[in-house]
């Protein structure tokens, strides 16, 4: 089968300690994170309601988490670089789009989110490096 699908993950708050602030600065209350996973579509039209025809996002969930968890950042896009690498350690995953955002930005407001998108050549030579 030539065609693909996606598992969408929406609004998921890392527990994430991000960035350094001074004072006056607008501190976020959350770190939010979506991931689309482009994955084989054999994965998810399948002849029987098994786990072991589908890929199994859970693992790779609670891997998220505790990388977030790890350390404290500097920046949401080393983080982002460690979720891209989680996600080339599933051969599953054929492409991914990651898109990380903080909110609030300004008086209480807004929301400010970085994406990034690594197609599927990519992701292969993430896992030829071995990252």
């Amino acid at each position: 089968m030539n065609s693909h699908a996606r598992i969408e993950l929406r609004d998921l708050h890392l527990p994430a300690s991000i960035g350094t602030y001074g004072p006056g600065d607008v501190v976020p209350d959350a770190h939010v994170l979506d991931l689309d996973l482009e994955i084989s579509a054999d994965l998810i039209q399948v002849a029987s309601d098994a786990m072991v025809h589908v890929f199994d996002y859970d693992p790779l969930i609670a891997q998220i988490a505790v990388i977030a968890r790890s350390r404290k950042f500097e920046t949401q896009e080393y983080l982002m670089t460690l979720i891209a690498q989680a996600c080339a350690a599933h051969a599953e995953i054929l492409a991914v789009e990651i898109c990380l955002r903080k909110y609030p930005v300004l008086a209480g407001t807004g929301s400010l989110g970085v994406r990034l998108i690594v197609g599927s050549e990519d992701l292969a030579a993430m896992r030829r490096s071995k990252y």
